[in-house]
């Protein structure tokens, strides 16, 4: 059965887990694998990975028909880059970069069409008319103003980017992970309390269930990219009588 946006807008607002993976790698047949374990959804990433917008048709069509919803982290926040992946079959957002409330709130209108936001009309393939928003946490700025930005109308939810709110806040460094985890738990729980879906990024399904127990909803568990490295060292390992 094919997952819907409003599907996962349902679970979330429910409080309930949805579980997803992420995707660095281009091209229709990866989003189609990675929709077939039985994700709920997949994140394009254009901010950090390799695929283009040229291949979001397709690439979102393949991961709708395998059964998952098709996200795209944009590149950025700006009007269009939010807009163009939900021209290209992206039934959802996630967006980097936002510095504050007022910045979300700006960020919620290029996704919604007039009255209610100034998305451009254009749409080119798939997508929704209402697609889903979530924002990242990543920069202090933003975590200082987390009520506000909570309680901004039209939020689906926000996303914590680990490794950019920990140079944000200058917590770089082993010496300084407890003190992060604490920061990503408290984020958590404030979101949890507002009643906002909340997700941190993982890139293990040990990770992600760390945070899940939490209280987070949109639970990313692993990053293509990563996963593909590991199980590949792991077999050539296992080949040349090195590994465990």
């Amino acid at each position: 059965m094919t997952a819907s946006e409003d599907d996962l807008r349902r679970a979330w607002a429910a409080g309930e887990a949805r579980h997803g993976l992420w995707s660095l790698l281009p091209g229709a047949v990866t989003g189609e694998v990675l929709a077939r374990t039985g994700a709920d959804y997949v994140v394009v990433d254009l901010q950090h990975g390799s695929t283009a917008e040229a291949d979001l048709p397709g690439t979102a069509a393949a991961v709708t028909a395998a059964g998952a919803v098709p996200l795209v982290r944009t590149r950025s926040p700006s009007f269009a880059d939010v807009g163009r992946p939900l021209d290209l079959g992206a039934r959802g957002v996630v967006v980097p970069n936002v510095r504050d409330a007022a910045h979300a709130r700006e960020v919620v209108a290029v996704t919604r069409y007039a009255p209610a936001g100034g998305r451009s009309i254009g749409r080119l393939s798939g997508g929704a008319e209402r697609p889903l928003v979530v924002l990242m946490v990543e920069a202090a700025s933003a975590l200082d103003d987390l009520d506000a930005l909570l309680a901004v109308d039209g939020l689906d939810g926000v996303y914590v980017g680990p490794g950019d709110l920990s140079l944000s806040l200058g917590l770089t460094g082993e010496e300084h992970r407890a003190e992060l985890r604490g920061v990503l738990s408290s984020i958590v729980a404030r979101a949890s309390a507002a009643g906002v879906p909340v997700g941190v990024h993982a890139y293990s399904g040990e990770e992600a269930a760390g945070f899940a127990a939490e209280g987070a909803t949109i639970v990313t568990v692993a990053v293509d990219v990563a996963v593909l490295g590991q199980a590949m060292t792991q077999h050539l390992a296992t080949a040349r009588g090195t590994g465990r």
